[in-house]
């Protein structure tokens, strides 16, 4: 391997760009690492992009125990400089005047920010910078010392791909094929099987598609949504998806149903894109269809599955009668059997009331994702669906169970400002009185 030259003037990092040009596929995280310090050294524009430019051409070539050994480096060495932040602390403390201020917010910024500003300044490089942050959430499960880095990348990133800077495209049969194709690869609620099965969703005239895309990555979505426009709420994914359904007319619909958001892009996890959505493609099907007047999702439950298996196996919700009666769901295809469907869909629909509307993590949030963003985004909890998805994944995740979210626009702000404030859902009386009353615990005679 070449040695990479001891950072200096221009000639030295001229130098630099040079070696990494030559050590693309073979560089080490030491090599980048060094590359790194020069390009926050460096003062000319044009340099600082060739050098940003060759970084991430070596670091895209470097295997993966590499990228972490230089992701690591970034999250421990790029921090905020000591020195300069102790002095601004000093001198706000001797004088808080808002000069101060603005200068002791300056030191307190960790250098890797500055860094991954000078790296978008190359070629290409706020997909660079996408991938390389998708390579942090991965490895930061393991390595919670990235952690730093990746609130780092995650503070950027909301602010480069804030709403300001989306576009919303309609999605139909005359977007380009390489769209398409990517539409079919990233969804991610109900795979699409076929090009024929692509076309059944996005090309009638009671289909709706619609996905934000940023001009800096041409081409590529960000997150998509499907929308089936309908006269009904509907309570089961299967009629809407079945290839010999009849499509109505668009106009005669009077509900928009959002069965499938599917995010795009791992490096961009966190950054809020789905309440952006929702909420610009309601506004534009209004327009497009005054006759609309629901706004609902058909929504999955992907954590009731697991919280029902760990609840099956501690003393908890479930009853030791509940634990028996659903070891049948062990059996292959126990929701075809009539009288096995009947005697665990009441401890079923129990125990997803309870886990929508009162379980909670550790910290007190909502266990279940999907819950989560919708309730965030202002949607209510209007109905629990008894097997509405009987895929072999919808039985798995959520014992078949299926869900409708209302988006009433007059009330969206009122329902997020009660569950951002008060973690209370918003939920119908129906779903309400799914809930068991509280057990009674008997108490000894004395």
């Amino acid at each position: 391997m070449v040695d990479l030259p001891k950072l200096g003037g221009a000639g030295s990092r001229k130098s630099i760009v040079g070696s990494l040009l030559r050590l693309v596929g073979g560089a080490r995280a030491s090599d980048l690492t060094r590359a790194a310090e020069a390009l926050l050294s460096e003062r000319g524009e044009a340099s600082g992009m060739t050098l940003a430019n060759d970084l991430l051409d070596a670091y895209a070539a470097l295997p993966d125990p590499t990228r972490l050994e230089f992701l690591r480096a970034l999250a421990l060495r790029f921090g905020a400089d000591r020195p300069r932040l102790d002095r601004a602390i000093v001198r706000y403390r001797e004088n808080p005047t808002p000069q101060n201020g603005v200068l002791l917010h300056g030191a307190a910024e960790p250098r890797r920010q500055e860094l991954i500003r000078r790296l978008n300044l190359a070629m290409g490089g706020t997909p660079h910078l996408v991938r390389m942050r998708e390579d942090v959430v991965r490895h930061a499960v393991t390595n919670p010392e990235l952690q730093p880095l990746d609130e780092d990348f995650l503070h950027l990133l909301s602010s480069w791909f804030n709403r300001g800077f989306l576009v919303l495209q309609s999605v139909d049969w005359n977007t380009p094929a390489l769209v398409l194709e990517k539409i079919i690869r990233y969804e991610a609620v109900h795979e699409i099987a076929s090009w024929d099965d692509l076309r059944r969703r996005i090309d009638p005239d009671d289909r709706r598609c619609f996905a934000f895309f940023h001009p800096a990555l041409p081409g590529e979505p960000l997150i998509f949504v499907e929308v089936a426009l309908t006269t009904e709420v509907p309570d089961a994914i299967a009629p809407l998806l079945a290839p010999e359904r009849k499509p109505i007319e668009a106009k005669r619909a009077t509900t928009a149903v959002f069965y499938s958001i599917s995010n795009c892009q791992e490096g961009l996890k966190g950054v809020p894109l789905g309440n952006f959505l929702i909420k610009q493609v309601v506004e534009e099907l209004k327009r497009a269809l005054p006759g609309l007047k629901k706004f609902v999702t058909l929504s999955p439950v992907p954590g009731f599955g697991p919280w029902l298996l760990r609840e099956s196996r501690a003393a908890g919700f479930l009853t030791g009668g509940d634990k028996a009666a659903l070891r049948a769901l062990e059996v292959p295809g126990w929701n075809e059997n009539v009288q096995v469907a009947r005697e665990v869909k009441p401890i079923l629909t129990a125990a997803i009331a309870h886990f929508l509307l009162s379980a909670r993590t550790g910290p007190g949030k909502i266990i279940d994702p999907v819950a989560r963003f919708h309730l965030n985004n202002g949607a209510s909890l209007e109905r629990i669906n008894w097997l509405g998805d009987i895929s072999p994944r919808g039985l798995t995740q959520a014992a078949g169970f299926m869900v409708n979210y209302n988006y009433d626009l007059a009330r969206i702000e009122k329902n997020h400002d009660a569950f951002a404030r008060e973690a209370q859902v918003v939920a119908s009386r129906a779903v309400r009185k799914l809930l068991r009353p509280p057990r009674v615990e008997s108490k000894p005679d004395i």
